[in-house]
């Protein structure tokens, strides 16, 4: 089968490379998604492994279609009385792009239309929709006069890993920390430091990293449960083996905020994640150092949701406090400010462009040393 899988753009990369190592070939990288050939199996691992992934979609038929019209009849050309059944319920995602769709409510319109119009004929009864929790959610993507079809794999998104019970403004996705993460190149054997840690969900993702703990719940509802085709035993195989992963040994993972709240929610999505290897306390970095060598990822207040009283201050605050403190540490810093990242003063080693949501942000890599590199 051949399948894709959503994520941010800018993730693409890392994305692509867990795929591979779920078994995913023929791999083509695309904006903000990777498409590649699979097994059911493969499409189980994915769905219980990706990190950075946001949903997996099993594509079923791509084809040109000229207008709505064109559409609707080459909709009600598919077997649709094959793959849906009366007593099944459905839904129609889509997403349009180019001069030739517009309207993406009206293109799931006259899919869905199709959809009825082909199982009634032939069965004489039709499936009924079903916005929330659907048999199949099927997922129509345009782009100028070519249609894919897909059919949703994952039901919610997978960035919702289940742990996160609470939160602070602006928290970090899930499928996002875990991007910067393996971004990074973090040894997993070197402590890790967040010293604003906001939700907790850098430290989550870390140890989960770390330990090859699976981002989701094997009991969690994903979407091709509720298919015909669906394989117990198979997905009891699947979770076995990737369970059997799990190793003990982590390293320092270390969190701190100077907001006591940030500090409490911390501690309950910690908790709520069944974590053993992160430590949390209440902690201003402008006041913290670190005596031996660490990876610190963070993603530092930015936006208008979060406003410091001069950001580009802010921002060259925290490079004087890396350079005279963490020396021999690698930082790297997440933030949707640009402006206020070239206030940091250092010069980045490595840089990332991703978006975040629909806002644009860099990921920049320092080397903090003693003087000057030279």
């Amino acid at each position: 089968m051949r399948l894709l899988v959503k994520t941010f753009e800018g993730l693409e990369a890392v994305l692509a490379q867990e795929v591979e190592a779920l078994g995913g070939t023929n791999i083509q990288k695309l904006t903000r998604a990777v498409t590649f050939d699979g097994t059911e199996e493969i499409m189980y691992a994915c769905n219980y492994m990706l990190r950075t992934g946001l949903r997996v979609l099993e594509v079923k038929k791509e084809f040109e279609a000229h207008d709505a019209d064109d559409l609707y009849y080459k909709m009600y050309r598919l077997p649709w009385d094959q793959l849906i059944g009366v007593n099944d319920t459905f839904a129609v995602d889509a997403v349009v792009s180019g001069e030739h769709f517009t309207h993406s409510k009206f293109t799931a319109l006259k899919t869905k239309d199709a959809i009825v119009d082909k199982v009634r004929k032939v069965k004489g009864d039709r499936p009924n929709v079903n916005v929330f929790t659907p048999t199949y959610r099927i997922n129509i993507h345009v782009r100028h006069k070519t249609v894919t079809l897909s059919f949703d794999t994952s039901a919610e998104s997978l960035h919702m890993r289940g742990y996160r019970i609470t939160s602070v403004d602006a928290p970090l996705n899930e499928a996002m920390a875990a991007g910067l993460i393996l971004l990074s190149g973090w040894d997993k054997k070197s402590p890790l430091l967040d010293p604003m840690c906001g939700s907790g969900t850098i430290l989550i993702e870390a140890e989960r990293i770390a330990r090859r703990i699976p981002p989701q719940l094997a009991d969690r509802n994903f979407g091709f449960k509720r298919w015909k085709k669906f394989d117990a035993e198979l997905w009891e195989d699947v979770v076995s083996k990737y369970n059997d992963q799990i190793i003990d040994d982590c390293p320092p993972i270390i969190g701190g905020d100077k907001n006591l709240r940030a500090v409490k929610v911390t501690e309950q999505n910690l908790e709520s994640a069944e974590t053993t290897s992160v430590q949390v306390q209440k902690a201003d970095f402008f006041k913290s150092h670190s005596d031996s060598p660490l990876t610190l990822i963070t993603n530092p207040p930015y936006d208008n949701r979060l406003k410091e009283a001069d950001i580009e201050k802010y921002y060259k605050s925290i490079g004087d406090h890396l350079k005279q403190s963490y020396v021999d540490s690698v930082a790297w810093i997440f933030s949707g400010n640009i402006e206020a990242l070239k206030s940091v003063g250092l010069r980045p080693s490595q840089k990332y462009h991703l978006m975040n949501g629909g806002l644009e942000a860099k990921l920049f890599k320092y080397e903090l040393y003693a003087g000057t590199k030279a």
